[in-house]
């Protein structure tokens, strides 16, 4: 009998976690190749529903098939997880005929998932199986089987699901995925599925809901002096100043770098014009735009503010990194 509390050289760990990950590799790969006629029917299946797709699974294939049903749900397929142990016992009572059940085995022959075969033919319930034997009694009373088999699992013994379990999550995330994309499921529908936390706010949040306005926007005349506009960077604690001309619209921007630039030849504060050294090729965002995106514009172009402009190019406000600090955007 095999010494459970001896310890293994530290040379063996490297090896059996290099090789257990090629193993799985290889699981991944070969899923490639199955993504066919079959795949397809389990897509139009679920997309022909007016219900949800009610994942079942026992054991490792029940932890897998929760991921596999929060995946759907919040990629735009409503979807959540039974047990089917308990689905015998009254849980039944939750899946109703206009929906379509994914159910897990990696045998095919899970005594839990068989037992409630007849039910759902009773009520005309599509069935996608998703197992690692297409001949399966699962996989024969299905509408359409995902073929989830594997050569061998990672672990040495041959016993613990992992290459199997590695490629159910993998094919579950493909059919996910391929939803997503018939659903023509956007960013901004992904995020109203997650409202909480930073995720949230990245997708949710737009630079109307954080940029300084009215009073709080730095914004001189292109008339105005140099001292003026600092005084105005000054005030409004930004780093910068916008410049608008007679009509409003932002002609130009003055920022704590024109200033270095600025005071590097002889000036006059008080007589210079802000329009003499401003930057008049600048970079500005649309009020609408996500505040996500606009921290990727500032990150591209490696700058610290932006001005904020109303679809007619009216300056409406400015933002910078540290209201997408504060934010959380950042």
């Amino acid at each position: 009998m095999t010494d459970l509390n001896a310890k293994p050289h530290s040379s063996d760990y490297i090896p059996a976690a290099r090789q257990a990950i090629e193993i799985e590799l290889q699981a991944v790969s070969a899923l490639l190749d199955r993504i066919d006629h079959s795949f397809e029917l389990a897509c139009d299946t679920i997309m022909a529903s007016d219900g949800r797709v009610v994942v079942m699974g026992m054991g490792k294939s029940g932890h897998i098939g929760n991921k596999i049903a929060a995946t759907l749900a919040s990629t735009g397929t409503p979807s959540f997880f039974v047990h089917p142990g308990e689905a015998s016992h009254g849980d039944l009572g939750m899946i109703t005929k206009s929906d379509v059940v994914l159910a897990i085995s990696n045998s095919g022959t899970t005594s839990e998932l068989v037992t409630l075969l007849p039910l759902f033919k009773r009520l005309g319930i599509p069935l996608i199986s998703m197992t690692g034997d297409p001949q399966s009694v699962l996989a024969r009373e299905a509408v359409t089987n995902l073929d989830i088999s594997v050569p061998q699992e990672a672990c040495p013994l041959g016993l613990a699901p992992t290459s199997s379990t590695t490629a159910t999550l993998v094919m579950g995330d493909a059919l996910a995925v391929a939803l997503l994309e018939a659903r023509g499921f956007s960013a901004e529908d992904f995020a109203f599925s997650h409202p909480g936390g930073r995720l949230g706010r990245r997708l949710l949040l737009r630079v109307a809901d954080i940029m300084h306005a009215g009073e709080a926007l730095p914004k001189v005349a292109a008339t105005a002096t140099l001292g003026e506009a600092l005084m105005e960077m000054s005030r409004k604690g930004l780093g910068m100043t916008t410049v608008v001309d007679a009509s409003g619209k932002a002609c130009g921007i003055f920022t704590d770098g024109d200033l270095r630039r600025a005071l590097d030849r002889p000036i006059d504060l008080n007589k210079t014009a802000i329009s003499e050294v401003m930057t008049q090729q600048f970079t500005s965002i649309e009020i609408q735009t996500l505040a996500a995106q606009a921290l990727k514009v500032m990150e591209d172009l490696k700058i610290s503010a932006l001005p904020v402009v109303s679809d007619d190019g009216q300056l409406v406000g400015a933002i910078n990194m540290h209201d997408l600090l504060r934010a959380g955007v950042l």
